[in-house]
């Protein structure tokens, strides 16, 4: 069916003489919401206004230049809007239904899949697709974990962690050198952006895609925490998720020297995402209450702790 042409208002809101109802589905970092909507035809789609003003006009770019060399793993971009003025742009999308988020070996394992996919088209081939995603690059998330050593290693006694451990953690981040290996990612491969619609897992939220390495999409896959989606996630189970990804990407790579570089990877992130979780605690949770928060706060801590006695001792 062909939307109206007037379905949604020169400011950037649906109209809703045009609606029959509409319900939300989650609020984006700028307090505006992703909604879905029925038309009286009963036919329903996803109202997606910018959700964060820094990506402005990104995901279009990607939809339009990167995913016509996707298979159907992705909601299609019925129509949108791009204005300089942030509230005046958005996109509707097809309604994917019902998704279900749990994370399980299924989901998990299809998201490896696919992220060794796309990790493994060549770049060269994908025109200018962005260098940033939305948070700090690497090498910046690295620098500030330096920086705040001390204030790290205060929080240790709280978060039930050995100083040891840290301490072996930080020296091997002294001498390391990172692969510098660039692929698509999608930048924000967490748990709420992947799911299962109709039996088939979908690959959501696309603004974030940027060129990085490999551990991005995986760290976020795997060990980032997020306070909507919970998880539980352990030694094993990781190994496999690596291991499978290893099996399916189509460059050539040290499967140890990966896996070890992946768990300093995680360590440093989850450090980092310990701090960032810290400061909103502090701050009466912001967005989130202390309870999601102290729950994500022990997720992380326990990514920290498995991937760096892997990295450390060669075991959980």
């Amino acid at each position: 069916m062909e939307l109206p042409a007037n379905m949604v208002h020169p400011d950037g809101t649906l109209n809703e003489e045009l609606i029959l109802k509409k319900e939300p589905l989650y609020q984006g970092m700028n307090g505006r919401f992703v909604e879905r909507f029925y038309l009286p035809t009963k036919e329903s789609y996803i109202f997606k206004p910018l959700t964060n003003n820094g990506q402005l006009g990104k995901e279009v770019w990607i939809h339009e230049q990167v995913l016509p060399l996707f298979p159907a793993i992705f909601p299609k971009i019925l129509s949108y809007s791009i204005n300089d003025e942030p509230v005046r742009n958005w996109m509707i999308l097809e309604d994917l239904g019902q998704l279900s988020h749990d994370f399980n070996e299924d989901s998990a394992l299809g998201a490896a899949k696919w992220a060794a996919w796309w990790h493994s088209l060549p770049i060269e081939k994908l025109g200018d697709v962005p260098r940033m995603g939305l948070k700090p690059q690497f090498k910046e998330i690295v620098a500030d974990i330096c920086r705040r050593k001390d204030e790290f290693l205060r929080l240790l006694p709280s978060l039930g962690m050995e100083r040891n451990l840290v301490d072996m953690i930080y020296a091997l981040l002294d001498r390391f050198v990172f692969s510098e290996k660039l692929v698509l990612t999608h930048g924000d491969l967490h748990s709420g952006n992947f799911a299962m619609a109709k039996g088939q897992l979908m690959i959501l939220d696309w603004e974030h895609t940027h060129l990085n390495v490999p551990y991005w999409d995986l760290y976020h896959l795997i060990d980032m925490s997020h306070p909507l989606f919970p998880k539980k996630m352990t030694v094993s189970f990781r190994e496999r998720i690596l291991s499978y990804y290893l099996d399916q990407i189509e460059f050539e790579v040290d499967r140890d020297a990966f896996m070890k570089e992946y768990y300093l990877f995680a360590a440093v992130f989850s450090i980092w995402m310990i701090l960032l979780i810290q400061k909103d605690l502090q701050g009466n949770g912001g967005k989130w209450s202390a309870v999601k928060l102290q729950a994500q706060l022990q997720e992380t801590v326990a990514s920290l702790r498995q991937c760096g006695a892997a990295l450390v001792y060669g075991k959980s």
